[in-house]
């Protein structure tokens, strides 16, 4: 469906976005999936594309402006690649990026902005504890200010990237219980005290790297507290609302590349003297998979251009959230039904996909949270 909002500038970059990931990702993704890891150089390839650059500025290696639709189209086109797990990774570096940006004093912008920007360092934001992931202000991780120093202890885990990571933005409760009490840090993988391990033996993103984050009397500077004492929950907020917008955008990306992937299949397969495609049924899957991509694109767009226009809709948003990972789910589930035994086989973007498509809508904020929150936005 075509864009109303649509650029020749927008469209040139998603045409450079789309051949790079086509050139230099989808004829590797079974190969780095089933070695459950990718060659670190691709953090880079991908970062030079300035994908990761939007809302920051030149100085720290960023782009020097914004637009949500070319936000919205890199995480499309990464969603169509089938490489969930190496994005997740790539990209882990994207959520820290707003808080990092909008908190850190200069001194730690200009060392880790230009490294996280280049993709010659990781990046990771910690968040979600053993005990605890969208409940966010039940957050049990604590830093306590000794002198000149916050020391923190915790533990965080499901942390994406956080294996690769350099860098982290950690959320800590320095104050009382609640949303009132939490503040964000910036931490560095090599201070004393921080320790990590592996999580391994996933459903999905099998190319991912995911971590267990340990902070034992882990000390940094005073200075490395970002913003506020105690106003960090707003900004981890505002944070997921661009995380779960991209993560909209990359469900539409799975969703297209399921499209494409049944229409070619069902276009060369025959059964009953006939391609596959000539059988009511299947052109029925295909009516109601382009219909539910039609929606997701739509709503995208719509949102997108609210966002341009300085608003944030978290309603709107957390809606996105939830009815792109019901629509995936649905739209995947065909996909695998059109291509049969075929796509129960390893090593085809259709069995990936299914795989995945369950993450979505967990990870950010599940989509039963999601769904209370937007009542809540709602008034209701």
């Amino acid at each position: 469906m075509r864009n109303p909002f649509d650029t020749e500038e927008r469209k040139t970059f998603r045409e450079m976005v789309s051949k790079f990931l086509e050139a230099e990702i989808w004829p590797y993704v079974d190969e780095w999936d089933e070695a459950g890891e990718y060659p670190h150089e691709i953090n880079e390839k991908v970062c030079e594309l300035g994908v990761f650059g939007f809302g920051i500025d030149e100085k720290y290696g960023g782009l020097g402006f914004d637009d949500q639709f070319m936000r919205k189209d890199v995480s499309v086109e990464m969603g169509r690649t089938s490489a969930g797990g190496l994005f997740a990774s790539v990209g882990s570096r994207n959520i820290m990026l707003g808080p990092l940006t909008e908190l850190a004093n200069e001194k730690i912008k200009l060392k880790a902005l230009p490294a996280l920007m280049s993709g010659k360092k990781g990046g990771s934001l910690g968040i979600t504890e053993p005990g605890g992931g969208s409940d966010v202000a039940r957050m049990k991780t604590t830093a306590r200010k000794d002198g000149n120093e916050w020391v923190l202890n915790g533990s965080k885990t499901f942390i994406t990237g956080g294996m690769q990571a350099s860098y982290f933005v950690i959320g800590a409760r320095t104050g009382k219980e609640g949303l009132g009490g939490i503040s964000l840090f910036f931490v560095e993988a090599d201070t004393p005290g921080f320790t990590r391990s592996s999580i391994d033996k996933k459903m999905g993103w099998w190319s991912s790297d995911t971590a267990t984050l340990y902070f034992d009397n882990c000390r940094i500077p005073a200075d490395n507290l970002m913003g506020e004492e105690n106003k960090g929950f707003l900004a981890i907020m505002n944070n997921f609302n661009y995380e779960r917008y991209m993560m909209g955008a990359q469900m539409l990306g799975m969703a297209k590349r399921c499209f494409e992937e049944c229409v070619q299949y069902s276009q060369e397969r025959q059964t009953f003297g006939k391609n596959l495609i000539e059988h009511q049924v299947i052109r029925h899957k295909l009516a109601d998979m382009s219909a539910k991509i039609d929606a997701m694109d739509a709503y995208l767009n719509q949102v997108a251009q609210l966002m341009n226009d300085g608003e944030m809709p978290v309603a709107e948003i957390s809606k996105i959230k939830f009815y792109c990972s019901e629509c995936i789910e649905s739209i995947a589930s065909e996909a695998m039904q059109i291509f049969g035994g075929a796509g129960y086989l390893r090593g085809n973007a259709v069995e990936r996909i299914y795989r995945e498509v369950k993450v979505m809508a967990i990870g950010g904020g599940s989509k039963e949270i999601m769904k209370d929150l937007t009542v809540k936005q709602l008034g209701l």
